[in-house]
């Protein structure tokens, strides 16, 4: 299976290049614009086949690709490769403009090819583990960041989509209702809380960019049981005033951790098998349409 990596960024090196060029059976293509970049990665990891644009690992007879572009750039490269009947992998989100979205959305289901977006939370141990304790009545996600407040596209769809995310993949049905608060100064948003329901379950989804320390905190409490997470890595178990703690064992990676080991391991079957993935691009959009929604509300804070 030959596989493209576009965009050798900081993201793509951390979190990506490490799992998927450890894969057996898998062929790589590095592309980027940067030379330096690409001339030492792929020295670094022994990549034989090395391209400087889209169009040029397209006529390489790639099966699939990761898209770890700029934001901007994602729909035009999407598009391309889409066209071409290549699976792809992007990083959330699709575009920063949800009707974009939407018509990427539908191109992958007309031309029969997998469109994933990165939403590594889902796979994290800590937090897919949550449903093993039975539906939530009430999930609290805190992802907060120091002295970072950004305009309203790029918090609400570069960050706190992380957020929103997890919350719908935890919540196990549609949201009814989107309450949103918030500090907005100088056009920037400096923290959002928002309050989503349906007939089971509240959460609540806080982000304060302008705050004390960057961390990461979940709290899932289901009938009789209250689990907490912290920064992905433990959970603190409460049951009929009982507690216990739960971590990793020192060998297992950051990367398994953070769910990126198993995301990526998740698309790579899928486009192996021709099969859709899970989550389905069906899914994503749903995510990406509520932070649209919210966007929409932040226009009245």
């Amino acid at each position: 299976m030959k596989i493209g990596i576009i965009g050798l960024g900081n993201i793509c090196e951390k979190a990506y290049l490490p799992v998927i060029t450890a894969k057996e059976g898998v062929e790589l293509v590095f592309c980027t614009r940067n030379k330096e970049k690409l001339d030492s990665l792929s020295k670094k990891y022994r990549i034989n086949e090395s391209v400087s644009s889209v169009d040029d690992l397209i006529n390489m007879n790639i099966d699939a690709a990761f898209v770890h572009t700029a934001t901007e750039s994602h729909v035009e490269i999407i598009e391309k490769l889409l066209n071409n009947n290549i699976h792809v992998y992007v990083d959330k989100p699709i575009s920063y403009n949800y009707e974009e979205s939407l018509r990427i959305c539908k191109l992958a289901k007309d031309v029969n090819k997998i469109l994933m977006v990165g939403f590594n939370r889902r796979f994290a141990p800590m937090y897919s583990d949550l449903k093993n304790y039975g539906t939530p009545s009430v999930i609290k996600l805190e992802k907060n960041r120091v002295n970072s407040p950004k305009s309203p596209e790029v918090f609400v769809l570069d960050d706190f989509i992380h957020v929103i995310d997890t919350l719908r993949f935890l919540m196990d049905d549609d949201i009814e209702n989107i309450i949103v608060n918030g500090l907005k100064k100088n056009e920037l948003i400096y923290n959002l809380v928002v309050t989503m329901t349906n007939k089971n379950t509240t959460c609540i989804a806080m982000m304060n960019r302008d705050g004390g320390a960057n961390e990461e905190e979940l709290e899932y409490t289901s009938c009789g049981k209250k689990v907490i997470v912290r920064n992905l890595m433990n959970s603190k178990i409460l049951i009929n005033n009982m507690e216990e703690n739960k971590t990793f064992k020192d060998w297992d990676s950051i990367l398994y951790r953070r769910g990126f080991e198993s995301i990526i391991n998740e698309f790579i079957n899928a486009a192996r098998l021709g099969i859709q993935p899970n989550p389905t691009i069906e899914d994503a959009i749903k995510t990406h349409k509520i932070c649209d929604e919210i966007l929409n509300e932040i226009d009245n804070i």
